[in-house]
C-alpha cells in the first residue's frame, strides 16, 4: 500500500516575513543582474557592429550569448609591428651616403686643399710684409741717426750778392759705408709770411750724385739771395731756411732699400754792404756781428 507524500509545515509568522524579505533582495539581485547583462549586451552589439560593418542585419539580431561567441572568435584587428632599432640605422645610413660619394669626397679635399693654400698664401705675404716693414724702420733708423749732417759755414762770395755755405755729412754707423745721393739744396727767404725760394747751385767741383760714405764729406753750395722786402726778425739780418734731401741706402745698387732724409736748417743772415754799426746798436750786439747766426729747426 502506497504512502502518501506528506505536505511541508507552513511556516511560523516571523519565518514567513522572512522569506518575503529574502524573496524582496533576490528580486532586486535579479533585476540588477539582467540589467547589467542588459547592458553588457549592448556593449557588445557596438562592438561586434564596428569590428564586422559588413555583417548582415541578421547577425545583428542574434541572441545575446551568439554575440558574445561570434565578439569572442572574431580575429582581433592587427596592430602595426615595431620598427626594429637595425631598420632604423640603415635608413640613417642611407642618408649619410650622399656624403661617401667619392665625388663629394673629391670635391670637399679640394676646397680643403684651397683653403690650406690661401692660409699659407696669407700668412707667408703677411712675414714677408712684416719683415720689410722691419728692415724699412731699421733703414730710417740708420738714416736719422747714423748720418750726421751739419751745416758748417756760410761765407760771402765775390760778387758782392751771392754766398757759399759748407754741409757736412758724416757716417757714424759700426755697420759700414753709406751710400748717399746728393740733391739740389733748396735755399729759401721769409718775406713777411712766405719762404720765396732762391737760386742755388753746387760749387765748382761738386756734382750732385752718388757719395760712398765711410768716415765724412763735405760740399759746397753757392746762393744767391735778391728778395726785396725780406722779413727782419733781428735787426739787420734776413730769415734764411737752408733744406738738404738726401737718398741714402746701405747697398751701391739699391733696389727698395732706400730713404730719404730731409734735413732743414734755420739762419739769420747778414746781407752784403750791411752796417755792422747800425746791427750792434739795433740789436745790442758784443763785437763784430757775424755773417750768420744758427738757429734750432722751428
Amino acid at each position: 500500500m502506497s504512502k502518501r507524500p506528506t505536505k511541508p509545515a507552513k511556516p511560523s509568522g516571523a519565518a514567513a516575513a522572512a522569506t518575503e524579505r529574502d524573496k524582496d533582495s533576490l528580486i532586486a539581485d535579479l533585476r540588477r543582474q539582467l540589467a547589467a547583462a542588459q547592458s553588457e549586451t549592448r556593449l557588445l552589439k557596438r562592438r561586434l557592429e564596428a569590428a564586422r560593418p559588413a555583417a548582415s542585419t541578421a547577425s545583428a539580431a542574434a541572441e545575446p550569448h551568439q554575440l558574445l561567441d561570434a565578439l569572442r572568435s572574431a580575429a582581433p584587428r592587427k596592430t602595426a609591428a615595431p620598427i626594429a632599432p637595425a631598420a632604423v640605422a640603415m635608413k640613417l645610413g642611407r642618408r649619410l651616403g650622399f656624403w661617401r660619394s667619392p665625388v663629394v669626397i673629391g670635391v670637399a679635399a679640394v676646397l680643403l686643399a684651397a683653403f690650406a693654400a690661401d692660409a699659407g698664401v696669407g700668412w707667408y705675404q703677411a712675414r714677408a710684409l712684416r719683415e720689410a716693414r722691419q728692415a724699412r724702420l731699421q733703414l730710417e733708423n740708420t738714416a736719422m741717426r747714423s748720418l750726421y749732417v751739419e751745416l758748417k759755414q756760410i761765407a760771402y762770395e765775390p760778387d758782392g750778392k751771392s754766398f757759399r755755405l759748407t754741409l757736412s755729412l758724416q757716417n757714424v754707423s759700426p755697420a759700414g759705408p753709406l751710400y748717399v745721393m746728393l740733391n739740389a739744396v733748396g735755399v729759401y727767404v721769409q718775406a713777411g709770411t712766405n719762404w720765396l725760394q732762391v737760386p742755388s747751385r753746387p760749387a765748382e767741383g761738386v756734382t750732385w750724385g752718388v757719395v760712398k760714405l765711410v768716415d765724412s764729406y763735405s760740399y759746397d753750395v753757392v746762393f744767391t739771395p735778391e728778395v726785396a722786402n725780406w722779413a727782419e726778425l733781428i735787426p739787420g739780418y734776413m730769415h734764411v731756411r737752408i733744406q738738404s734731401d738726401l737718398l741714402v741706402s746701405p747697398r751701391a745698387q739699391p733696389g727698395n732699400d732706400v730713404v730719404e732724409r730731409r734735413t732743414p736748417f734755420y739762419v739769420y743772415l747778414k746781407p752784403h754792404g750791411a752796417n755792422d754799426a747800425d746791427i750792434k746798436a739795433r740789436a745790442r750786439m758784443q763785437g763784430q756781428p757775424p755773417i750768420f747766426i744758427p738757429m734750432p729747426p722751428h
